[in-house]
């Protein structure tokens, strides 16, 4: 899609490639404003308190061209993988929709009217090919796998929407691959290691996936090289 000059992008919850994909966003000409907010940011958002999201929205005034949710959350001193069922915990799973899906849900929810009818834009954020039913072959993970899940699932009622509400509009799931980050690296052992990107690589990767990418896509998880990831 080419986004109108001068335009206005909102970047949420960045980690590694949040950053690196603002930073892209900054050295782009065409960039009118790039707006970031996080839990370290000056603008303050935890997806974990949802009313927080809220007043970040309160804040800001539109149009908002290009939105990006690029935070997620796999594991951290309290939540961990599940590798079987009995692993399975409730406040963990909580915790794992919130930030991977909950949240976002919320950020589309909230920047909708600062978004555009009548030109070019975009709503995106992270997925992972995990959250794929089809491409399930090993199991466990089970709480993050349900999250990336209902993450997709929300893009894909999203687009829906929008092609009633705004159809100049594309909202994407955005798969980065295996990333050199806090989130992959207690599981980067046996990844290749042309499949271990940086997050320069990958975010320049997901720009070019979104400037590439139209109405006719919303709705799609999309790989860092273009490839469509099945529901």
């Amino acid at each position: 899609m080419t986004l109108p000059d001068g335009y206005r992008a909102l970047v949420v919850a960045p980690g590694a490639i949040g950053r690196a994909m603002a930073a892209g966003i900054s050295g782009d000409p065409r960039c009118g404003e790039l707006i970031v907010a996080g839990r370290r940011e000056a603008l303050f958002v935890d997806f974990e308190r949802p009313e927080t999201i809220a007043a970040l929205f309160a804040r800001l005034e539109g149009p908002l061209h290009l939105v990006l949710v690029t935070g997620g959350l796999l594991h951290d001193a309290e939540v961990n993988p599940e590798r079987a069922l009995r692993e399975i915990d409730a406040a963990a799973l909580a915790r794992l929709y919130a930030v991977n899906a909950i949240g976002p849900a919320l950020v589309a929810r909230h920047a909708e009217p600062l978004i555009p009818r009548d030109v070019p834009a975009c709503f995106a954020m992270m997925g992972a090919r995990v959250g794929s039913i089809s491409d399930n072959r090993l199991g466990g993970w089970v709480g993050y796998r349900m999250a990336k899940a209902g993450a997709a699932q929300f893009v894909r009622t999203l687009s829906l929407e929008w092609r009633r509400t705004r159809p100049l509009a594309t909202a994407l799931l955005l798969h980065p691959g295996t990333v050199d980050s806090a989130l992959s690296a207690p599981f980067q052992r046996g990844v290749a290691p042309d499949r271990l990107f940086t997050p320069d690589h990958s975010a320049a990767a997901l720009l070019d996936v979104i400037a590439a990418a139209g109405p006719e896509r919303s709705g799609d998880h999309v790989a860092w090289d273009g490839t469509t990831i099945p529901a």
